[in-house]
């Protein structure tokens, strides 16, 4: 399992009953965690002093309770700041587990700019911008690509806020399959792609994307837009069903024609209390040999 072990301003305090709490900053928060199936004493002084606490209907969604929090405050992680705010299904804003694909993926671009390289990343399914600028801080040039406006604009401001408002990257408000499909038409290429698909979606003009029904295709559509000498290829997936090794199927199988390497794993948080580590997911990576 890959850990995101790097953070001082986030932590997972501890987790039971369905639910975890969480330290953001300077804020503990309780939401879900469909993997928290165990039921273990709530001890620890944030189960009943939190600042935000999302509750789940059994109907489907849910709402936020709110013991004095703020409508937006900042965390940080190393150089990068993100603002972040509570909203609409128990979300924040950020993936904190995702913190260590961006170490990961770093010191790859960190290592091909000390050679000489310009490094072109896209980012695909960008949300609110973590990877995108992990990928610009480490130097990068970055295509950032969403369905939607609000998380694109979200994604601005953190950028701003980690000093990065100059930095090289591209805002892209569109359907992240037929921006490919466009780019392959326009003969454009990255270096190293990015996704970060929802189980399911809809794109700015309704399109569906259902995960288990699309994933495979639009790997191998991406890979008409790499370049001869790609430096890496990241999927991330939170889905259920799909488990790391069938990550690594997929992408050995259509980016065989490079000279690479596969690994997938589940992504985890390390907990606080009980010193073992939350799994959130799972990621792929394929890298360059």
């Amino acid at each position: 399992m890959w850990i995101a072990d790097g953070w001082k301003d986030y932590e997972v305090i501890d987790c039971s009953k369905g639910e975890k709490l969480e330290r953001w900053g300077d804020y503990l928060l309780v939401r879900p965690d469909p993997q928290v199936i165990w039921d273990t004493p709530k001890k620890e002084y944030g189960w009943k002093h939190m600042n935000g606490h999302y509750h789940r209907s059994k109907k489907g969604g849910g709402e936020w309770e709110f013991f004095d929090l703020p409508q937006q405050w900042q965390i940080h992680y190393k150089n990068l700041t993100f603002n972040l705010k509570p909203f609409s299904f128990k979300h924040t804003g950020l993936f904190p587990e995702q913190a260590t694909n961006w170490d990961w993926f770093s010191e790859k671009i960190k290592a091909a700019k000390a050679q000489g390289r310009e490094v072109k990343v896209l980012n695909l399914f960008a949300y609110t911008g973590g990877a995108t600028l992990a990928a610009a801080a480490a130097g990068a040039k970055v295509t950032h690509v969403d369905a939607s406006k609000g998380m694109v604009a979200w994604a601005k401001e953190n950028a701003v806020s980690s000093g990065l408002k100059d930095a090289p990257i591209r805002w892209l408000v569109d359907d992240c399959v037929k921006f490919v499909e466009r780019e392959i038409r326009r003969g454009n290429h990255y270096d190293a792609i990015i996704m970060d698909p929802p189980s399911y979606g809809r794109g700015p003009k309704g399109e569906i994307w259902k995960i288990e029904d699309s994933i495979h295709s639009f790997i191998k559509l991406c890979t008409n837009v790499l370049s001869d000498d790609p430096l890496f290829f990241l999927v991330n997936s939170y889905t259920t069903g799909l488990a790391p090794a069938v990550l690594t199927y997929m992408l050995s199988t259509e980016l065989k024609a490079w000279n690479g390497t596969v690994e997938s794993q589940e992504i985890g948080l390390p907990v606080t209390k009980t010193g073992l580590v939350l799994p959130c997911g799972a990621s792929g990576r394929w890298e360059t040999k």
